[in-house]
């Protein structure tokens, strides 16, 4: 039979063992549990990667206005190839592409970018700059109730399923002048007056512009605005052929004669 004593100091290193074991076992657990909060408390300080930023929390109060002005340029674009086509072939024009596009300009434009943003925040301020800048807002102003107007007479001969042939030659030619207008109307705002008024604006006092335009933008609408006015527009090319942007491609110049 084996020693008592033997049998008991058996005993006594196996208990030891065990508990070394298990020591070592619950250390690296612990071990493993900091590390793996020591990596989720880096994840959760590390700075958001700028690709998952929104658009909106990008976008600044001038950038706002002129990718604004992009959509109405389309409505614009819209109004101008219809009119070509009006004068060759009228049936293929829709009214009712024309009069959704009429009606975009007017949400978009005259209801929410020109009222509510250009005449409520950017004019008053150019005014009383003075110097070049301050002579264009009155003239903005009356082309904005000029291209109003405009909108209206587009609105009103455009709701059969076809163009009155009385219609035609004054559609066209109204939709080439409001287009000539807004062309010169919108470069000058891009180049004079929107640099005049972010000029005299402070950086904190154009994040408050930005985050004003955005309120007033999400209250007009309920939603964003501006993606949802280029998806309309996009629908409306597409209705009427223009969406290829390829076809506007212009041709090779002339070859000059030596």
């Amino acid at each position: 039979m084996p020693d008592f004593e033997d049998a008991h100091n058996r005993e006594i290193n196996r208990a030891r063992r065990q508990l070394m074991l298990g020591t070592v076992a619950t250390g690296s657990a612990l071990l493993i549990e900091a590390c793996g909060a020591h990596k989720k408390a880096n994840a959760v300080a590390a700075p958001p990667d700028a690709d998952d930023a929104s658009d909106e929390q990008q976008v600044t109060a001038t950038e706002d206005l002129m990718r604004e002005h992009g959509v109405l340029r389309r409505v614009l674009l819209v109004y101008a190839e219809s009119a070509l086509v009006l004068r060759k072939t009228p049936a293929k024009i829709a009214p009712d592409s024309l009069r959704k596009a009429a009606q975009l300009f007017r949400e978009f434009g005259e209801d929410y970018h020109e009222k509510k943003l250009e005449e409520t925040y950017i004019f008053p301020v150019v005014r009383k700059l003075g110097g070049d800048a301050a002579t264009y807002p009155d003239i903005l102003v009356a082309q904005h109730q000029r291209g109003r107007e405009i909108t209206d007479f587009i609105l009103s001969v455009t709701t059969g399923a076809k163009l009155g042939a009385s219609h035609v030659d004054a559609l066209a030619k109204t939709m080439d002048a409001v287009v000539r207008m807004y062309e010169n109307h919108a470069a000058r705002e891009d180049t004079i007056v929107f640099p005049a008024w972010k000029k005299s604006m402070t950086d904190h006092q154009l994040d408050e512009m930005a985050d004003k335009f955005e309120q007033i933008e999400r209250q007009q609408f309920g939603h964003d605005g501006f993606d949802d006015a280029v998806k309309r527009i996009g629908v409306i090319e597409g209705d009427l052929g223009f969406v290829d942007l390829a076809q506007f491609t212009a041709p090779p110049a002339p070859t000059l004669l030596s």
